[in-house]
């Protein structure tokens, strides 16, 4: 067994970790690249990779933890190296079963911290740029905050 796939396992029995992520890290440790190649096959075979399982769990713990939106987690997967389509088909799967609003309300709940309503423009402002910065359209975003505005 080489050395290059004894580390990629122990990486991916800390955590899930895309294909990409595996090489970068096993090049990071410095070993050669024929050895990374061989390591990748073998922990895929295995189903030790699993870009499609890696993808799913990203888009679940930033829309079910972090309370995240689409554009957002999209680019969570980017960086994780995940291949357009499957982080197309992760994406669809997730936010499918998913309501957009329910997820800005548990977002906002968190930024609210109990309040109901909004402030003043200057929180609102704030506010629609928190949820933007989080991956949510800015329509649904605008709609939502309009509904929590206090009236004067």
């Amino acid at each position: 067994m080489s050395s290059a796939y004894i580390d990629g396992l122990k990486m991916l029995g800390r955590r899930e970790l895309s294909e990409q992520q595996v090489r970068q890290r096993l090049a990071r440790k410095e070993h050669d690249p024929d050895e990374i190649e061989d390591a990748v096959t073998r922990l895929r075979e295995e189903r030790a990779i699993n870009d499609v399982r890696v993808a799913e769990a990203i888009a679940r713990t930033e829309t079910g933890i972090r309370k995240r939106g689409k554009i957002r987690v999209r680019m969570q997967l980017e960086r994780a190296g995940i291949a357009k389509d499957v982080a197309k088909q992760a994406l669809d799967e997730v936010f499918g079963a998913l309501d957009d609003e329910a997820l800005i309300e548990g977002s906002l709940r968190k930024r609210l911290r109990g309040r109901e309503s909004i402030a003043d423009d200057r929180e609102f402002q704030r506010l629609f740029r928190y949820l933007i910065g989080q991956g949510f359209e800015s329509d649904i975003v605008m709609r939502t905050l309009r509904a929590k505005r206090t009236h004067r």
